[in-house]
């Protein structure tokens, strides 16, 4: 598997969680679980922009 497959997988996993969290802060009537799980989502959100920046670069680098 090359390091771009990996990369495409890592970013789709992440955006799974985050996905799961944003569900789970919409489901939840805990108003400090909400909070949190928000909180986290942002967080997940934040890594995902990370690894596609480098999922870029990456993508530049094998042309």
């Amino acid at each position: 598997m090359t390091v771009q497959t990996q990369m495409q997988r890592t970013i789709a996993s992440a955006q799974s969680v985050e996905a799961c969290l944003m569900q789970f802060s919409i489901e939840t009537q805990n108003q400090q679980a909400k909070q949190m799980f928000q909180q986290l989502a942002q967080q997940q959100k934040n890594i995902i922009n990370l690894l596609e920046g480098r999922y870029h670069q990456i993508l530049e680098e094998k042309q």
